[in-house]
């Protein structure tokens, strides 16, 4: 019988460190970012604060905003329509439109064969304010979507965070009301916590977890935690350039929505909203996101969403941060010959310095996947 350290050397030299000890940030460092779709042909139009979630090896692409004529400020068309790929982005398909009322910065998740989305808002035209939605729909195969609830509880709200854990569907954070910046009266922002089994039925966790209260942030689940990271409780701030965004770059997690723990008050990542973090190879990756006076240009990697190292300052192949997108949506594939991958759809790409007709053609109808070299 062999010992214990021979056998686990054996182990090792079988399957490979990263196999037995987790896979480590060099790993994805080594990973390349191809464009899988670029819009050309005229799918789905380019957009921002959509969602994507993928059920049964599909992905469905759903909602979001595209600006409008830039002789309307801040006009858009916000969308209400589902498109199917079963090739992983490559091509896609129209399968349903109008099935609920169109929306942008929603959630959508994925649970129990059903796909799920959940609030957002949608964009008032000529100048009228928005609605912010606390209604729930969910759909087995992005066609025929039933109505789980008109309210859910929640307050309407737009940049929210939801994530499936432990079997039910948690919903927190997010915003209601439009910012100043884009000539609102201003937002009111959450930092309550609600889950629920089914998307009809909803109970409160908390009305204040102790983070501060904040839309556009990332949220995953990881190794039995709910992890929120970043996000925003404004746009804007004066005088540039020597104010401090109202962004965070702060971690938290938790084990039932209740307690939150303060992973650190400051990640090594800039202070930023509308980013992604996805887990992918047992790290957390973070990337893209808003930036006041440029976009960030890095990648950034974590085990524990304690200590940080950055592996690129390239995503999307970037050349300038004017290539960095936010609002866009992210999805991580584990699994396959090579290992995960991340795929990126759309995104926003407008800035508050650029005059309508400029900011009019930022935002993107891309589909990106982050995977092993030649993967």
């Amino acid at each position: 019988m062999k010992s214990l350290p021979l056998l686990l050397l054996s182990v090792v030299f079988l399957l490979g460190p990263s196999m037995v000890m987790g896979a480590s940030s060099q790993d994805v460092a080594a990973y390349e970012w191809t464009k899988v779709f670029d819009g050309q042909d005229a799918y789905w139009a380019r957009r921002a604060g959509l969602q994507v979630v993928e059920l049964r090896n599909t992905f469905y692409l759903m909602g979001g905003r595209t600006p409008l004529d830039p002789s309307i400020p801040f006009a858009s068309i916000i969308w209400a329509d589902v498109w199917r790929s079963e090739d992983r982005g490559v091509s896609w398909e129209l399968i349903a439109d109008q099935q609920w009322p169109a929306r942008a910065y929603f959630q959508a998740v994925s649970k129990g064969g059903h796909m799920y989305v959940l609030g957002g808002q949608d964009f008032g035209l000529f100048g009228s304010p928005s609605n912010f939605f606390s209604d729930v729909w969910r759909s087995k195969d992005g066609v025929d979507w039933e109505q789980m609830t008109a309210d859910a509880g929640w307050a309407g709200r737009a940049g929210l965070s939801a994530v499936v854990f432990k079997g039910e569907i948690y919903v927190f954070g997010g915003s209601q009301g439009d910012d100043i910046a884009t000539g609102g009266p201003g937002r009111t922002f959450f930092n309550d916590v609600w889950k629920s089994p089914d998307g009809r039925t909803w109970e409160m966790v908390t009305d204040a977890a102790p983070w501060e209260p904040r839309a556009g942030a990332s949220a995953l689940v990881k190794d039995g935690h709910i992890y929120l990271l970043g996000g925003e409780d404004g746009f804007v701030c004066e005088p540039l350039p020597f104010c401090d965004p109202p962004y965070f770059n702060d971690v938290w997690r938790s084990r039932d929505g209740y307690v939150w723990e303060l992973v650190t008050p400051f990640a090594e990542w800039s202070k930023r909203p509308g980013h992604q973090c996805q887990v992918l190879i047992n790290n957390i990756v973070c990337f893209g996101g808003f930036g006041l006076l440029e976009n960030p240009m890095d990648v950034w990697v974590s085990r524990d969403g304690y200590d940080w190292e950055q592996v690129s300052d390239s995503p999307w192949n970037a050349e300038t941060s004017d290539d960095i997108k936010y609002d866009f949506d992210a999805l991580a594939v584990e699994g396959g010959k090579g290992g995960g991958r991340i795929y990126t759809f759309g995104g926003d790409r407008e800035r508050f310095d650029l005059p309508p007709e400029v900011n009019f053609f930022r935002v993107d109808d891309e589909v990106w996947r982050f995977a092993p070299p030649g993967r």
